[in-house]
């Protein structure tokens, strides 16, 4: 009898999915538990393709009564134990068994959940080529969000383990990110206890916080009235000023800075807050003006000629009606404004040399030393990056539709 083509892409996708999640949870329990693992992404993919097959034994309408995503969870983890002679991870459970048990348990539950999703709606044989395209758009959007997730949260788990481990765990196994939460708090935060102790760690907050809400404040004084003209007023060259705003970013930074180094210190504002407060503002002035133009484009017109009918002043409008109008798209460049201040570095290493002037990034680089511990340099980077990362979150919902804001004619 001949398989289908979804029988067999149900298979392939189980295999694919096997090791997969196979090599992910492997490289997590090590981090995690620093257990020395070699991954059989072989007996993995073996496991999942005949989980996958298993899936097609039970019709589509009847998966979710049965409660199918437990049952492939354990052919699955029965699968890998039998066929890796009881060392599910390339390590013998006499050692660790609790730990390996437990990802074990993650992986097959992982592993039958996006088998499952996958396949959900679709019955063993043959099947057209509509269904079929839209079976590879589910395993690549799974995959897409499996690797962006593992690209994006390992590096950071890294970065937030080695800050919280000491020098001597660190030299006897680099690799074993696990945490002794037994040492207590004191021991276990030293890495940022002595950064703001003996690294001045505060003052490159201080300085940071200085640069980035001062720059966000010049950015909207100045973008607010010159992104309304723009959009709203007639003048000569209104449709070039419009065009060319982003001009400026076609001009590479390096090419900025031997200039700027050479007035900045015939004009006394390097090494001083003053002078990153002239460039960061003129890098981010057109790109803002570029983000308000479309919002304001999108509002209105007829609401501000009532206002203007009403006795108010073009400023005056412009205070009153438009910009609380533009509350989002207000936040959101204000946000963006203030991630890229925040994370500057090419111009705060040129014209910073005094310790007490630095800036958040140029403070972390300073850790980059043989001097330095490295758990040092990380509980740095963390402490930089979890702020803005913050508070990011936290206006996502402006930055979006600010970005997004002006980009339909209403």
């Amino acid at each position: 009898m001949r398989m289908g083509t979804v029988t067999i892409a149900s298979i392939v996708i189980g295999a694919i999915w096997g090791a997969i999640w196979m090599v992910v949870v492997g490289i997590l329990l090590m981090l995690v538990t620093g257990i020395t693992t070699s991954p059989p992404v072989a007996i993995a993919a073996v496991a999942g393709a005949l989980a996958g097959g298993t899936c097609l034994f039970v019709e589509p309408e009847k998966r979710r009564k049965q409660r199918l995503i437990p049952l492939l969870a354990l052919v699955a983890a029965a699968l890998i134990l039998t066929l890796s002679g009881l060392a599910p991870f390339g390590a013998s459970l006499s050692g660790n068994v609790v730990q390996q048990l437990i990802a074990l348990i993650v992986l097959a539950a992982i592993l039958a959940s996006s088998i499952y999703f996958c396949m959900d709606g679709f019955a063993a044989g043959a099947a057209r080529r509509y269904r079929l395209e839209l079976l590879l758009i589910r395993v690549l959007k799974g995959l897409a969000f499996v690797v962006f997730t593992v690209v994006v949260v390992l590096p950071f788990y890294v970065m937030v383990m080695t800050s919280l481990k000491s020098q001597q765990s660190l030299l006897s196994n680099p690799l074993d990110f696990s945490i002794n939460v037994s040492q207590g708090f004191e021991s276990l935060f030293r890495s940022y206890f002595e950064l703001f102790t003996q690294y001045h760690f505060g003052t490159f907050l201080l300085n940071s916080a200085i640069v980035s809400v001062i720059t966000v404040f010049i950015t909207l004084f100045f973008a607010v009235p010159g992104a309304y003209a723009v959009a709203r007023l007639r003048f000569p060259g209104q449709a070039f000023l419009s065009r060319s705003i982003l001009l400026i970013y076609m001009v590479p930074a390096i090419v900025l800075v031997i200039p700027l180094y050479a007035v900045f210190s015939q004009a006394g504002l390097r090494n001083s807050l003053t002078g990153l407060l002239i460039v960061y503002p003129a890098t981010t002035i057109p790109v803002a003006l570029y983000m308000l133009q479309g919002y304001f484009r999108g509002l209105p017109a007829e609401l501000e000629e009532a206002g203007l009918m009403d006795g108010l002043s073009r400023v005056g409008v412009i205070a009153k009606i438009t910009m609380p109008l533009s509350l989002p798209a207000l936040a959101s460049v204000a946000l963006y404004v203030f991630m890229i201040a925040w994370n500057e570095f090419l111009f705060a290493f040129m014209f910073l040399d005094d310790l007490d002037m630095f800036t958040l990034s140029r403070g972390v680089v300073s850790l980059n030393s043989s001097e330095v511990p490295r758990q040092h340099l990380m509980a740095g980077a963390v402490i930089a990056t979890v702020p803005v990362l913050a508070i990011f979150l936290w206006f996502e919902k402006f930055l979006v539709a600010g970005l997004t804001a002006g980009s339909v004619k209403g």
